[in-house]
């Protein structure tokens, strides 16, 4: 026994090395994308390079091996036994890339996010096309060294949702955006439109951040364990748990985009905030699915901060940052016209109803391309065409069309399904919360501490001891069901376009 409480230990502060190396390249990662200069990225992603080739080193290592074999089947601890698991699996997988190889991925991930930065400034696809079709032969390879049974693709799925294959998603897609896109024929065709013009003016960046700041700390976002910081495009990221950062964009003609991305990625820095401290360096200590993860985001972002009850608490505060033009504005009227449907050609602006079609596309083509049933050249021209189909708007050039989003370039494939999914997982959720709390009155009331309290409870604490799946049937007793999201949204767009 004392000889494997001993390897527990050296386990443990193994796991803790390697923690550390990623906190580092962690903290690069924000500050590549928030305040580094523009000469120093090319330095930047060669250090990254060498550090992530440490982390893989150590990941694959002979030493994580030997611990690996002689701890399994032999640890009593629930969380050094979860931890040997995830260690085993990053293993296994890890050591079938070639670490020079891997090396060289990092480095061209870090040029590529630089190169995408330029190409949808310039509108210049063809600039960052070599990175991408570089990128994306990287994850054709990476999928066959990890293997997979029926596609693919679903090999990049598991790295991000677990449990999930495209066998699940091309089930549940097709029945969603059947749904939404005849909803949306509804509401296009509803007399009473919401009229967004009265919410035109301009918002100053500076008012716009002492709102989402105020809202930030309502929602019990801890700032002495994190901060707010611009970029271009929004994120969080968890350094620690007592490091967990913010990021929003800010548009001064149209205020959505920062105070509903902010409260979005609050949503994210709760979980990660809230994660039992006792999984501190382990590779437990984060969100366990970027679905699960994403299903908080929105759950905040649109089934607290876009409804009725929250604005007519908040409503007032808000206008005390807002431009005059707001000050007679009906609450009502405000409601309407920021819950208005649209089809838009960028995701990160579109409304509830359609943003699943957004993710539809991009998981359409994804799936393509890792299956080589297209190339990255084909990618430009196929885009314009689904969001002409799906969303019946079409681009009228690549940086509001295939450049928009900063995933492909950090060579994410395998992500963007976790949007849709997080959506739904949210739907199910919010249903058991409203059974277990009078979710409305508490919204209207303006203190969001039991909703906090109720997540943190069953799904933040956990961090990944457990399983996408495993959570979801664990809070609501059901695995994932789409009608849920469905009937949210029906529900929701009836009353708001009274048809």
């Amino acid at each position: 026994m004392e000889m494997s409480q001993s390897t527990e230990q050296k386990f443990m502060d193994l796991l803790k090395e390697q923690a550390s190396y990623g906190e580092a390249i962690g903290l690069m990662a924000w500050d590549m994308r928030t305040k580094a200069p523009k000469k120093g990225m090319d330095n930047r992603s060669q250090v990254l390079g060498v550090l992530a080739q440490k982390v893989h080193e150590i990941q694959t290592s002979d030493e994580m091996k030997s611990y690996i074999d002689e701890l399994k089947g032999h640890v009593e601890d629930p969380v050094i036994k979860k931890s040997l698991e995830e260690a085993e699996e990053t293993y296994e997988k890890t050591a079938k890339i070639p670490v020079q190889e891997y090396r060289e991925y990092v480095t061209l991930q870090s040029k590529a996010e630089s190169m995408w930065g330029e190409a949808k400034e310039n509108n210049d696809f063809e600039s960052f096309r070599p990175y991408l079709e570089k990128i994306v032969e990287y994850n054709r390879r990476f999928a066959d060294y990890w293997g997979y049974e029926k596609h693919r693709y679903d090999a990049l799925l598991h790295n991000y949702e677990p449990g999930v294959t495209v066998e699940i998603i091309d089930r549940v897609f097709p029945k969603v955006r059947k749904a939404l896109t005849a909803l949306l024929e509804k509401i296009q065709s509803a007399p009473k439109q919401p009229d967004p013009s009265v919410l035109e003016g301009h918002f100053s960046k500076e008012k716009q951040e002492k709102f989402s700041l105020e809202i930030l700390k309502r929602m019990g976002y801890d700032f002495d364990a994190g901060r707010l910081d611009e970029t271009v495009h929004p994120f969080a990221i968890g350094l620690n748990m007592n490091d967990v950062r913010v990021t929003t964009k800010y548009d001064e003609r149209d205020f959505r985009t920062a105070v509903f991305g902010t409260i979005h990625e609050g949503g994210h820095a709760l979980y990660e905030q809230n994660i039992d401290p006792k999984l501190a360096f382990t590779p437990l200590a984060t969100g366990t699915s970027m679905g699960i993860h994403e299903s908080q985001s929105l759950f905040w972002e649109n089934f607290i901060s876009r409804s009725q009850a929250f604005w007519e608490n908040h409503y007032e505060l808000f206008k005390s940052y807002a431009p005059e033009s707001f000050k007679e504005l009906p609450m009502d009227e405000f409601y309407r016209a920021i819950n208005e449907v649209k089809p838009s050609l960028i995701r990160i602006e579109a409304d509830e109803l359609t943003y699943c079609l957004h993710i539809m596309v991009r998981y359409e083509l994804e799936k393509a391309l890792i299956g080589r049933d297209i190339e990255v050249k084909d990618l430009p021209e196929l885009w314009n065409q689904k969001m002409e189909e799906y969303l019946g708007v079409r681009p009228s050039n690549d940086s509001e069309g295939v450049l928009q989003d900063i995933h492909w370039s950090g060579g994410d494939f395998g992500y963007f399904p976790s949007y849709a999914l997080g959506y739904m997982y949210a739907a199910q959720i919010e249903s058991k919360i409203s059974q277990d709390l009078d979710i409305e009155t508490i919204i209207r009331a303006g203190d969001f501490q039991q909703i906090k309290q109720w997540l943190t409870k069953n799904i933040h604490q956990y961090g990944k001891m457990k399983k996408p799946l495993e959570i979801l049937n664990d809070v609501t007793g059901e695995g994932l069901n789409p009608d849920y999201i469905i009937r949210y949204l029906t529900d929701k767009y009836k009353k708001i376009y009274q048809y």
